[in-house]
């Protein structure tokens, strides 16, 4: 049975709302992009615009939320193999792979002060994952010390790629991921065993 053209149709626009607006956000500043902008750019009517978005900021949450979306299922798609071995490379690898995929909207998503929200929803998917990683491999007495740990990877792993796309990932993936490696295993064992020999 063939899908209603309706449904077809809509989703074709939202995603050329989509692009239309990411591509206007490597030309000027998120504030400065008004919905006529968009739709021109689109080559749509702003009525179509205001059937599925209510302005200019709704759209760029839709954004953020498809690439959130996509995150948590590939960290679901990994999630048991990184707990088994014991490191996080089964999971970080898809997802760097994933970033590098998506780099020209990561890269307007991490210049742009409006996407503060989309960090904070990084944050939090960190977090929610993260967590019982922690648990199960370190098993903290004290649960705050896991919220600071989770946090610091959350907005480190953030930096990280900022800085390794304004680099033109020169410094080569494999490396990129030994380092993130390193750099977790070595937080989370001096944060931990830090406090156990205290």
């Amino acid at each position: 049975m063939l899908k209603n053209p309706d449904d077809r149709r809509a989703r074709r626009s939202r995603k050329l709302l989509k692009e239309s607006l990411l591509e206007l956000m490597k030309q000027k500043t998120f504030a400065d992009i008004s919905v006529r902008d968009v739709t021109d750019a689109a080559d749509m009517n702003r009525a179509t615009f205001y059937l599925h978005y209510s302005g200019t900021l709704e759209l760029l949450h839709s954004v953020e939320e498809d690439l959130l979306e996509e995150l948590q299922a590939l960290v679901d798609a990994h999630m048991q193999e990184t707990v088994a071995v014991g490191s996080v490379a089964p999971v970080f690898e898809p997802v760097l792979d994933f970033t590098i995929e998506n780099r020209e909207i990561c890269t307007v998503l991490f210049a742009s002060s409006e996407a503060s929200g989309f960090f904070q929803s990084i944050q939090r998917l960190v977090h929610q994952n993260g967590a019982l990683l922690v648990k199960t491999w370190f098993h903290p007495e004290d649960p705050r010390l896991t919220d600071y740990l989770l946090n610091f990877l959350a907005w480190g792993f953030i930096g990280l790629l900022a800085e390794w796309f304004e680099k033109d990932m020169a410094l080569p993936k494999a490396e990129l991921l030994s380092a993130a490696q390193r750099m977790s295993d070595a937080a989370a064992a001096g944060l931990f065993e830090e406090r156990r020999s205290s």
